[in-house]
């Protein structure tokens, strides 16, 4: 994946095919099982949403009120609360990494290429390529994400740890119209940027990358992985320059090089997140970020949990802080329609979902 490379009725009026937000309304409440060996913070209560998923890579809530997830294994498939088995809803795709909903248009960013499909009567139907022949390698094409103006972002990973790329679209941001046209490079210098996701106020693109390989010591690993705020045009100085996980700050060739918003653990993977926006969540977790660290397939000792970032007013820096564990690698997370968290271990092929003890 990232750093270790590896219904309820629909709505009565749906969002327009120009809507890059979904309407989704609450499901009814629930009552799920509790999630043994996941350890959350008092005030919490950690529960299984759902089983068995097939490496689970991406979520995102559709307009008919149902969770979408894409599965490794090139599937994306809808999920009911409790459910025990998805239902499937497309499949063929090269390792999908991210889907992202405009209206009731769907987007699948996988390996090489970006397709798009359209719901209706609860199956996909007019499928296309609108975005092929993206270079890939040691990564690929990673989560997707549309904006208030139905433009499409998404992450195109590095083809190697540390080179030169031959093509500009590796070790980028790349942007898109609804329809494929109109490519062009936001932002470049980033190894691996796995997680996007919009500022749900300012609208800002929010970025977590992975960083290089080779450069670990016994004493103190490195580099860290980090979360930065795109600003368009800018380079954000891979292979050069990278993150000291020890000193928090850039190191190497970094000139003109911005300071991410959060240095996070070293060889951890950071991966999907989300937004907190206060209305579900008791403070200190109101206004932040919760973000997954897949971790890596040969050590227990990065990753796998759920950490949080609080955000200083502007959205420019942010306080890392311990969240979830006991997860085996937890890949996505997405804010349900009653406020909870849930993350999707790609491990053990669970839906986890996290709500505060004192809501519903």
């Amino acid at each position: 994946m990232g750093d270790g490379d590896p219904p309820p009725p629909p709505p009565a009026a749906p969002p327009t095919e120009s809507s890059a937000s979904t309407t989704v309304s609450a499901p009814p409440r629930l009552r799920f099982a509790p999630a043994r060996g996941i350890t959350v913070p008092r005030g919490f209560r950690a529960e299984i949403y759902a089983r068995g998923l097939s490496r689970p890579t991406a979520m995102a809530y559709g307009p008919d009120g149902r969770l979408y997830v894409t599965e490794e294994t090139g599937r994306v498939v809808s999920v009911r609360p409790r459910a025990s088995r998805p239902r499937a809803f497309a499949s063929g795709f090269p390792t999908p990494l991210g889907l992202a909903w405009s209206g009731r248009t769907l987007f699948v960013s996988a390996q090489g290429r970006v397709e798009r499909m359209r719901l209706e009567g609860g199956r996909a139907v007019g499928r296309r390529t609108i975005l092929s022949a993206l270079p890939f390698g040691l990564h690929q094409q990673d989560n997707i994400v549309v904006d208030d103006d139905g433009r499409l972002f998404l992450g195109s990973g590095s083809t190697c740890n540390a080179c030169a790329e031959q093509d500009l679209r590796s070790a980028t941001i790349l942007s898109l119209r609804p329809d494929g046209s109109d490519l062009q490079i936001e932002a470049s210098g980033l190894r691996n940027p796995f997680g996007l996701a919009l500022h749900p106020k300012s609208g800002r693109l929010y970025v977590s990358v992975n960083s290089r390989d080779d450069l670990p010591t016994a004493s103190s690993p490195e580099p860290a992985e980090m979360l930065v705020r795109i600003e368009r045009g800018a380079d954000y100085g891979w292979p050069a320059c990278w993150p000291s996980a020890r000193r928090k700050r850039l190191v190497g060739d970094c000139r003109g090089v911005e300071e991410p918003v959060a240095y996070l653990e070293a060889h951890s993977s950071a991966d999907g997140f989300a937004f907190s926006t206060g209305e579900s969540f008791p403070e200190p977790y109101a206004d932040g970020i919760f973000i997954a660290l897949w971790g890596q397939y040969e050590s227990e000792r990065y990753g796998r949990r759920v950490d949080y970032v609080e955000l200083t007013s502007n959205g420019s820096r942010g306080t890392v802080r311990r969240f979830a564990d006991g997860f085996d690698h937890p890949l996505a997370v997405v804010v349900d329609p009653q406020g909870a968290l849930l993350v999707a271990d790609w491990g053990r092929g669970v839906i986890y979902r996290i709500q505060a003890r004192s809501a519903p």
